[in-house]
């Protein structure tokens, strides 16, 4: 790497945009990890058609998932940027709610399969981050993250799974389809056999 390559990648102008790139290229990275294997294994579990098929649907579920991170995460840190360049150089507090709301909305706002499972991820981590913590709360932003108080814990997990079986049985149209097709595998077709086989081999 040439000198005034490397002079302008280490010069702290530069800093900030180059970090929408780097955060551009991590988000693909992490988003090819994450729903590569996961997309490979459902395939394998419950996937239909010959494997040219389920190849394509694998393909296909990890670029929208890497693309739709890298284009988050830019968009993130751009509007971080800009925000912070209006006021004086100077980050608010509101400012990563704001940019999480308007990234949010354009980059997972469309519903598909692969956006409902991101957003409901997230939704879940933001509820359970209410829970009561097993520790007292550091004051800074990138402490390291306290589990939470193991009996309010507990009590979130009975009321989480009281609750989905009770929508499964009464309301299960209002689950999230690929819950709801884990849960009939579980629970509805683990009622149905015709013989040896089908009771322990094969589901049906």
């Amino acid at each position: 790497m040439s000198s005034a390559v490397q002079a302008y990648l280490a010069n702290p102008a530069f800093h900030d945009y180059l970090a929408i790139i780097k955060g551009a290229r991590s988000g693909f990275v992490y988003g090819c990890k994450v729903r590569f294997p996961h997309a490979l294994i459902m395939s394998i579990l419950f996937g239909r058609g010959d494997w040219p098929t389920r190849l394509r649907i694998i393909f296909r579920a990890t670029k929208q998932h890497a693309t739709s991170l890298a284009k988050f995460v830019a968009l993130y840190k751009t509007l971080l940027l800009l925000q912070k360049k209006a006021n004086g150089g100077k980050p608010r507090s509101a400012d990563t709610f704001i940019a999480g709301l308007i990234g949010g909305y354009f980059v997972f706002g469309s519903r598909n399969a692969v956006n409902e499972q991101i957003v409901l991820y997230v939704l879940s981590r933001v509820v359970a981050s209410f829970v009561p913590r097993a520790g007292p709360l550091a004051p800074s932003a990138p402490s390291r993250p306290i589990p939470p108080d193991p009996i309010y814990f507990s009590a979130m997990a009975a009321i989480a799974w009281a609750s989905v079986m009770w929508l499964f049985e009464h309301r299960g149209h209002t689950i999230q389809p690929g819950m709801f097709n884990s849960m009939v595998y579980l629970y509805r077709d683990s009622e149905i056999w015709n013989d040896l086989r089908s009771l322990l081999w094969h589901n049906k």
